[in-house]
């Protein structure tokens, strides 16, 4: 489990294939930790990396190593590429959750649609898929490439396919300490849904049958 609270931005270093390189298969990442502290850190620990859950497969004094299997590349993105991604270690008992309870599983991929700065503040307006609106509300949570915001706005759209857009406001902390700084229109990123409303959704669905 995790928060939501970046504690370093990392970069990928290196990108080896897995298994003899077969078109199939997954990759190995070599991953430069940047201020992340791994000295709490052993083999098959996990670290969110982009808000995906990876676990440690190798580590030396500056970064660490994850394999990622082929359909985790195919459900996130950000994983496949050299450059920086957001970082953060496991939650322990004791800790501060500083976000919100998140489990590091992303739910689907988003598009930003705008990020453009607003005052002292920066807007940032992603199209989520449809499958994802009913976990998104005014003043709920939501993670985009590992980082806890809360949304501003949700517009559900009369779209084909049907679409939701959602608005966060991003204070300049946050632009400074994550990778959202570089984020671009069209792009897409890493989403995963609040879990409290995970399971009232589910709750709900279950006893209207």
């Amino acid at each position: 489990m995790f928060t939501g609270i970046v504690a370093a931005v990392g970069r990928i270093e290196n990108i080896l294939p897995l298994a003899g390189g077969q078109a199939d298969a997954g990759v190995h990442l070599n991953i430069h930790a940047g201020g992340l502290d791994l000295s709490d850190v052993g083999l098959g620990d996990s670290i969110a990396i982009q808000g995906a859950c990876m676990t440690v497969v190798a580590k030396s004094e500056q970064g660490f190593a994850v394999d990622v299997s082929r359909e985790s590349l195919r459900l996130t993105m950000g994983l496949d590429a050299l450059g920086e991604v957001n970082l953060e270690k496991s939650l322990r008992v004791g800790d501060q959750i500083g976000g919100h309870i998140v489990s590091g599983h992303v739910d689907g991929l988003g598009v930003v649609v705008k990020f453009e700065p607003v005052g002292e503040s920066w807007e940032l307006v992603i199209e989520a898929p449809a499958t994802l609106a009913p976990f998104l509300a005014y003043k709920g949570s939501i993670t985009v490439n590992g980082v806890s915001l809360t949304v501003n706005r949700v517009e559900d759209q009369s779209t084909t396919p049907a679409v939701t857009q959602f608005s966060i406001n991003l204070i300049p902390h946050t632009i400074a300490v994550t990778t959202l700084k570089h984020l671009k229109a069209g792009q897409r990123v890493n989403l995963e849904v609040d879990t409290i409303a995970r399971y009232v959704q589910r709750m709900l669905s279950y006893s209207s049958k």
